[in-house]
């Protein structure tokens, strides 16, 4: 019975999950696209806090930058460098959505994108283009939850049970109260996590090396295996330049999730708050990554490095302490999976599927709902249940498509002449050159596809927008007030044939 302490903590915290977050929108109708999908706008500092900060530590905190630590070295810390570029654009940008979302109703960064570019066309291919990261993020947290259970039960649930398990969980109360769901579940997982991933890497640490410091393990690394503590580190496969614009097309990707959880806040000042706390959040990875060098000294020859820090859980701490890393390592898993579905949702009901049915609110405030259904059972559990390649390589793939919609970003806030021909063909020649450089001719001179992507996409927006007609001056008077007499003193030169309505 004991055995199975660490798996009836693991699979009690789902239980806590599913009920805090089904009655979090207690008294609220989620029918409603404004209350189920940004929480009335009702977020305060320490909730933003949590819920942005719960949401970017994620299972490859917990499995991934270990696994990475373990097999490659140091190259795991560029997670820790674009989590706080990360923390950066949110302080800039985040009250800048805010403010835009709150004065013209947008909901999604894809409904910002077609009311500045007026094309609901532009909205929906940006909101399917960039859905290919966020659901790709999906996949990784759904396939650590599915590790844990399974590492947990000693393979007694197999992956794909576990996929189901954790998947049917958010299902339950993400339908019944929306990003309200997110943000009261991301405040006790974020607790959790905070407290686990020290309790975990200290007491690897005493266990290790005798006492509390990490200093040893990197003596003892550097002496050792000095190859893990530079790069290309140990598997020479990340190089400065991969691993630098890796960081790069990370620090350019405004995620719909934090658009949407932007959205979710107060009032601007909630937001600023939150995203100058946000890098302390993000220390729990140095505890992991430490766990993970330990790992290469104790499992030399380990099957699955994503799964390293668990192994080393189970077999050498108290039953309780690798319970409590396993309710940790899902609760991380699950707080980054439910708002990639959540917003995937939104989205695709608010951008996609109602200008294309003609719905009308109240039609899609119900199908934004039911949509996460689909979502799960038809591309996040299949995928998941396939265990692709390591689950930070998967969000290193998702980010090149993410990125895509940067350019669109700058000319809604820095841009005024910015066009929706160049936005269009900007994101589509990005999104092109991104899938070839990711599965057909990897990363050309180790240059991370998603940046060859962003580059063509940054001049192919620019020439286009400069040689077609911008849009309406009273949308101009809208996003930029100061500048419209600026911006129309001359005509500017005839469109292009290409329209897009």
């Amino acid at each position: 019975m004991v055995a199975y302490i660490p798996f009836i903590i693991t699979v009690a915290y789902i239980f806590i999950a599913v009920i805090l977050g089904f009655f979090a929108g207690k008294g609220k109708n989620m029918d409603n696209v404004e209350e189920w999908g940004v929480g009335s706008r009702s977020m305060g500092p320490i909730m933003m806090y949590l819920l942005i900060g719960a949401g970017g530590v994620s299972a490859y905190t917990f499995m991934g930058s270990p696994g990475w630590a373990y097999s490659k070295g140091v190259p795991a810390l560029y997670v820790v460098v674009y989590l706080t570029y990360m923390a950066i654009l949110a302080w800039y940008f985040g009250p800048k959505v805010w403010e835009l979302g709150k004065k013209y109703n947008h909901v999604t960064q894809s409904t910002a994108i077609s009311d500045r570019y007026e094309s609901k066309v532009l909205g929906g291919i940006a909101s399917i283009v960039t859905s290919i990261g966020v659901l790709a993020y999906a996949v990784i947290q759904t396939t650590g939850a599915a590790y844990i259970l399974n590492v947990m039960s000693y393979g007694l649930i197999p992956t794909w049970v576990g996929v189901f398990l954790s998947l049917g969980a958010i299902s339950i109360y993400l339908y019944k109260s929306g990003l309200k769901a997110i943000g009261v579940t991301n405040a006790f997982q974020g607790a959790l996590m905070l407290f686990v991933s020290f309790f975990v890497g200290l007491w690897a640490t005493k266990q290790f090396t005798g006492g509390y410091s990490f200093a040893p393990i990197f003596e003892r690394v550097k002496e050792d295996i000095p190859q893990f503590l530079t790069l290309p580190g140990a598997l020479g496969d990340m190089n400065a330049t991969f691993w630098t614009t890796s960081i790069l097309i990370s620090f350019f990707s405004i995620w719909q999730t934090h658009w949407i959880q932007w959205m979710g806040a107060d009032s601007k000042k909630s937001i600023r708050k939150s995203a100058t706390l946000l890098p302390t959040f993000y220390v729990v990875l140095i505890p992991m990554i430490v766990v993970g060098f330990i790992g290469v000294f104790m499992y030399p020859n380990i099957g699955t490095p994503d799964q390293v820090a668990i192994q080393l859980a189970v077999d050498t701490m108290p039953a309780v302490v690798a319970g409590l890393l396993g309710a940790g390592t899902l609760a991380a898993a699950m707080s980054s999976s439910e708002p990639c579905v959540h917003a995937t949702a939104l989205s695709y009901s608010k951008d996609v599927l109602q200008p294309l049915f003609k719905w009308d609110e109240e039609t899609t405030g119900k199908w934004t709902r039911r949509l996460i259904f689909p979502i799960m059972a038809f591309i996040i559990a299949p995928i998941s249940i396939l265990e692709p390649a390591s689950l930070v390589y998967i969000l290193l793939i998702g980010y090149g498509f993410i990125a895509q919609a940067f350019p669109a970003i700058i000319g809604i806030f820095l841009w005024p002449r910015a066009t929706k021909h160049g936005a269009f063909w900007g994101i589509l020649a990005g999104f092109i050159i991104t899938v070839i450089f990711s599965f057909v001719i990897p990363h050309p001179l180790d240059i991370h596809a998603g940046i060859w992507g962003l580059a063509a996409n940054t001049v192919i927006f620019v020439v286009a927008s400069l040689i077609t007609q911008p849009v309406s001056r009273e949308t101009i008077e809208r996003f930029f007030p100061d500048m419209v007499d600026e911006l129309y003193e001359d005509e500017a030169p005839p469109s292009l044939r290409v329209e897009i309505k």
